[in-house]
């Protein structure tokens, strides 16, 4: 591994030609932008609403949350950019931090990635699953159908399994027309809800206390995917341009369609039966559609929601796989079947996703993720300080825009979250952080175990 003053001689150095080819620069700003589109849009638009309702009153503080979590999800994203295109190697915050701070850091960030990182969305996917079949339908318990689909989708998954980037696309644009016609009918479906989105007296106030805080930690929820929008550095046009407009013009769109999108749930359903519950698309949707277009929204957002199990089941093993392949220690997870499968990988995330779900509380395990997940974005977001100052003379062929801004902003609103999250759910967030201790500790156990061996 490499530390942080070793970054000029070895990070920036160009691989030599016989041993890897850079891919080649082919993606337009258009193309960009619909990757970071794609990235972000998902769960969390229909589910989150309904968790923030009891705790904050006012219309105009619960759409500044959408605003707020899309300026936070717009500075990382730009300061991930710079990161990308800095140390260009695929691995994540896992190469990030382990460049910037110290291999144990980075350690750290990819055992957390690599475990309840990717089981923690699915587990949280497949429950609305279960409650948008089960409200769709009305067949089935909803924690029946939750373990239900993170089996037969793994199941899948342990087979040869190729997946092309048009089957993502599709469904890209299948939520995209969705959110867009839940927008245009929601507008114009009468009667609207007695509500305004003009601040009255202590809106703005309320918008600096605990319960926003806390709530924001779901808008983060459906903004995650910001960061993996930047991965797409080396492969982009003129980066040095692309990059931030398509970051600047994707999440810009996304918070449009938050926004929107939010206002019209809160415009044609009453705040009583959406407040609590999971699946406010469905619930919203029959008072748009009525009764059977409202289940047509319903079906769609389950079918959605499968690919988007689908796509975590694939992609989180292989980064397990990766650690397996560069630790001795889980050297198990790294081994992979004749069709080139990491079995064992997709076996032990399978494991974490049911212990998950056995919790049965949707809200509990955002938290318990969120606050992880925040921690180790807010460490490569100050990580754009830290090489700016440790390595100036590194090469940047994208800088973030308006610096410091970016990074101050971004941590500023993360390290605010983390301290209401450790206030109103201590045991939730300390979960989430013995994760990471969990990840130090078997980095360092291991170093131990070299050191005596040589």
């Amino acid at each position: 591994m490499l530390r942080a003053n070793e970054v000029t001689h070895h990070a920036m150095t160009p691989p030599a030609p016989s041993v890897s080819a850079a891919p080649p620069r082919t993606i337009g700003l258009y193309t960009a932008c619909g990757i970071v589109i794609a990235n972000i849009i998902g769960t969390g638009i229909f589910t989150s609403l309904g968790f923030q309702l009891p705790a904050i009153q006012s219309d105009f503080a619960l759409i500044m949350l959408w605003v707020v979590g899309g300026i936070a999800a717009l500075c990382g994203a730009l300061c991930y950019g710079e990161l990308s295109a800095t140390l260009p190697r695929s691995g994540g915050e896992y190469h990030f931090l382990s460049l910037i701070y110290h291999p144990a850091v980075g350690f750290m960030a990819g055992f957390v990635s690599a475990t309840v990182g990717f089981a923690a969305p699915i587990a949280l996917a497949a429950m609305a699953f279960g409650k948008y079949f089960n409200g769709v339908f009305h067949l089935g318990s909803p924690v029946v159908l939750s373990f239900t689909i993170v089996w037969l989708v793994a199941i899948f998954h342990f087979g040869k399994l190729e997946i092309g980037s048009a089957f993502q696309n599709i469904w890209t644009l299948l939520k995209l027309l969705l959110i867009g016609a839940l927008i245009f009918a929601g507008f114009i479906v009468e009667p609207k809800q007695p509500i305004t989105f003009v601040p009255a007296h202590g809106d703005v106030s309320s918008i600096f206390t605990a319960p926003f805080a806390v709530a924001l930690v779901y808008v983060m929820y459906s903004y995650s995917g910001w960061n993996a929008a930047s991965y797409i550095t080396g492969e982009v046009k003129s980066p040095g341009k692309t990059v931030p407009r398509s970051l600047l013009l994707g999440t810009g769109i996304v918070i449009a369609l938050y926004v929107l999108l939010n206002a019209v749930f809160l415009l044609t359903t009453p705040r009583a039966e959406m407040s609590g519950q999971l699946e406010v698309g469905l619930i919203a949707g029959k008072h748009i559609f009525g009764e059977n277009g409202g289940r047509i929204v319903g079906a769609v957002i389950c079918l959605g929601l499968v690919s988007a199990i689908s796509s975590m089941t694939w992609i989180g093993p292989r980064v397990t796989m990766s650690m397996g392949e560069d630790h001795w220690f889980l050297r198990l997870l790294g081994r992979k079947n004749r069709n080139g499968v990491p079995v064992f990988a997709i076996a032990l995330q399978l494991l974490i996703v049911n212990f998950l779900l056995l919790s049965g509380k949707f809200d509990l395990v955002v938290i318990y993720i969120q606050f992880t997940l925040l921690l180790c974005s807010l460490l490569a977001v100050l990580g754009v300080i830290v090489l700016r100052l440790t390595n100036p003379e590194l090469s940047r062929p994208y800088r973030v825009w308006s610096y410091p801004f970016p990074p101050l902003a971004f941590s500023a609103i993360t390290i605010w979250m983390m301290i209401y999250l450790l206030r109103s759910n201590p045991r939730e967030s300390l979960a989430g952080l013995g994760t990471a201790i969990i990840g130090l500790l078997l980095y360092f156990c291991a170093r131990k175990r070299v050191s005596r061996a040589e």
